[in-house]
């Protein structure tokens, strides 16, 4: 953590900041090894050029904060208290005059900016969120591990949903088996809301499980995650559920090409938008392009969607040490609704896939 805090100090010496303060769960938690989500309650971290750090947080988390391994100054606020009078006293009594300050643009609402604002009046607010966004762009070994083991339990949780598949089951009835088969692994939280969808409902990308029953000839989408020390996965298999007629299959196989070639794009200096495009021709070839109506993937890491966005106009290259998923889809109503998506980590030379839950076309009977 100390050497996070020292590059994002660094930056804030370039930059003339006076101080950065931090307000969102996923990037406090980067730099301080502390994760909160205190709901509408105030949580930030104030770094400085200079001077300590200081944590800003619900009382009732104060010793959370400590059992975190956060050593410098905590400041626990109960709900009488005005946290914004005590990040000024804090602050100023590291700097008297504060000139600039850098903060999350993104995550920080206005009712909460105009307390900044009206607490100091002469400094000038930057943005913090590209800097935070490449800091956390290319992950360490611990946080690598952290990852693999999340997408470890999304493999064993994508197979425990494909066993529990059975004629007349409902999607809330897979789903159910599968978070408590996680919850008996130890898994106290998913990266979000996990999908199980059949039929008609796995041709809407971001559909919701309900008490739709499984039925002979449908395809079940399984989209889903899982979060270890604070890390996620992010993984997607569909299967068939007994025969499916040619134009299911038509699609499956598509999906799958499309997969297998963009994730063979991967390898330092390739593009983002190389990559997506790789998989787009493929199945725009195939005539769905206007099936296919997302990126093809996202960055991974503390959080389920995070930087950088694998599209088609992104010409970042790809580097060592970047984790984000390939997840081509097509979904044409009332026909079929298919998405193979993998987490995938940049190598030296090459890609390494985290998820290895087999993508080949199952047919469950």
């Amino acid at each position: 953590m100390k050497k996070r805090l020292t590059t994002l100090t660094e930056w804030m010496k370039s930059y003339s900041i006076d101080a950065a303060f931090i307000t969102s769960t996923e990037n406090v938690f980067y730099l301080s090894g502390f994760y909160s989500d205190p709901h509408e309650r105030l949580l930030g971290l104030a770094v400085f050029q200079e001077s300590e750090p200081f944590l800003i947080c619900p009382a009732m988390e104060k010793h959370d904060a400590k059992n975190a391994g956060w050593d410098d100054e905590i400041i626990g606020y109960s709900d009488i208290d005005q946290p914004w009078e005590l990040v000024h006293k804090a602050v100023t009594k590291r700097i008297k005059n504060v000139r600039k300050i850098a903060i999350e643009k993104e995550h920080m609402n206005v009712e909460r900016f105009e307390q900044m604002t009206n607490r100091f009046e002469r400094a000038t607010f930057l943005s913090v969120e590209e800097k935070m966004r490449k800091l956390r762009l290319i992950k360490d070994d611990q946080e690598l591990q952290k990852i693999t083991e999340a997408c470890e339990l999304a493999d064993f949780a994508i197979e425990t949903g494909v066993n529990e598949i059975k004629e007349g089951k409902t999607e809330l009835d897979v789903l159910a088996a599968v978070e408590f088969a996680l919850k008996q692994k130890g898994v106290s939280e998913m990266s979000f809301s996990t999908m199980v969808l059949t039929g008609a409902n796995a041709a809407s990308p971001h559909g919701a499980p309900g008490l739709t029953k499984i039925q002979k000839g449908d395809f079940v989408l399984f989209d889903l995650g899982v979060i270890v020390d604070g890390y996620c996965s992010d993984m997607t298999r569909t299967v068939a559920y007994y025969d499916i007629n040619e134009k299911q299959q038509e699609i499956y196989e598509t999906v799958l090409t499309a997969q297998k070639a963009a994730l063979n794009r991967c390898k330092p200096g390739i593009t983002c938008a190389e990559v997506d495009l790789t998989a787009r021709r493929i199945i725009a070839e195939a005539g769905y392009a206007r099936f296919f109506p997302h990126r093809l993937g996202h960055g991974l890491g503390i959080s389920v969607h995070e930087y950088p966005s694998l599209n088609e106009t992104n010409p970042l290259p790809l580097e060592e040490g970047m984790v984000f998923t390939i997840e081509p889809g097509i979904y044409v109503p009332t026909v079929a609704g298919v998405r193979i998506e993998d987490d995938v980590v940049v190598t030296k030379d090459s890609f390494k896939v985290l998820t290895k839950y087999p993508k080949e076309l199952q047919i469950i009977k």
